[in-house]
Order: C-alpha cells, then sequence, then structure tokens
C-alpha cells in the first residue's frame, strides 16, 4: 500500500501486519507511542503495526478484537506515530490504512466488512465525515459498501 509524505504528497511504500514480541520492545523504547500496546497484547487483542517498508519504522498501531458471534471485528485502539499526527503530520493515511486493513480482515473472515468503534467523542464526527462510519449510540461502524471503499481508497489504489 501507499501512505502520502507530506508536504507534498509523494509516495511511501507501507506494510500492515501482525505484531510480535519484538514490536513490541521496540514501541516501548520508541517512546513514539502513547498507549499501552503490551496491555492490549496481554488482553488478547490481535495487535497491527503500519511500518515504512523501505526502513522498516513503525508508524501506526490498532488492535482488534474478533468477535464471530456478532459477526464483525471491534477496533479497540488506533493510533498513529507522535511525529505523524495532527496539522504538522510528515506522513498521511495511516489511521486510513489501519482502518481499512480492519475492514479487509472483516471480509476475509465472513463478517461483510463489518468493523466496529466507540471513538472518543471529540473524533465521532471526523470518523463519520471522513471514513464514512455510521453511528448506533456511542459506536460507530463501518460495514458493506463503505469499507469496500475504504479497503479501494487505501490499500488497493498503492497496490
Amino acid at each position: 500500500m501507499k501512505l502520502k509524505k507530506l508536504p507534498k504528497g509523494e509516495a511511501v511504500d507501507a506494510e500492515i501486519e501482525e505484531a510480535a514480541g519484538n514490536d513490541l520492545r521496540q514501541i516501548l523504547r520508541s517512546k513514539n507511542f502513547l498507549f499501552d500496546w503490551q496491555f492490549e497484547k496481554k488482553q488478547g487483542l490481535e495487535l497491527y503495526k503500519l511500518y515504512l517498508a523501505e526502513t522498516g519504522q513503525i508508524v501506526g498501531l490498532m488492535s482488534l478484537a474478533d468477535i464471530p458471534e456478532e459477526f464483525r471485528i471491534h477496533l479497540n485502539l488506533i493510533e498513529s506515530s507522535k511525529e505523524n499526527i495532527g496539522k504538522d503530520k510528515q506522513i498521511d493515511h495511516i489511521p486510513g490504512a489501519l482502518i481499512a486493513f480492519a475492514c479487509e480482515l472483516a471480509f476475509k473472515r465472513g463478517y461483510d466488512g463489518f468493523v466496529s468503534l466507540v471513538p472518543k467523542t471529540k473524533l465521532i464526527d471526523l470518523y463519520k465525515n471522513k471514513y464514512g462510519f455510521e453511528q448506533y449510540g456511542r459506536m460507530l461502524a463501518t460495514e458493506g459498501t463503505n469499507s469496500l471503499s475504504l479497503i479501494i481508497k487505501y490499500l488497493e489504489d498503492g497496490r
């Protein structure tokens, strides 16, 4: 997949894969992430890293819970590295790529792309407007056609 290097928008090759023990140690040492990702792993959640193909630098993380009895994947946490947050970020499309990857997993597992999350209140509009999530009480979700469009935009356009 391709991320966008700012300010010019040049394409940067990136990959997503499940994070392993060595990755967790690297994340802890780097101080580039605020959430406790070891805790997420200990909770039995699936932990995925988004990294730059050329350097191996981890630029994004997410934890997922597979909920097969509800035919959905729940996105528990998502985080971009410190230098890739806000208006001065160096690389764009990190959250979009991670969300699209969760959607792709939801299709592969037979859930019709159903991905849910419970966002911070201040992020509700962002998820709805930028990523097309629908609101169901405090929970937001994407599925079907919208999930497919996220996969095309953030994963397949750069493949």
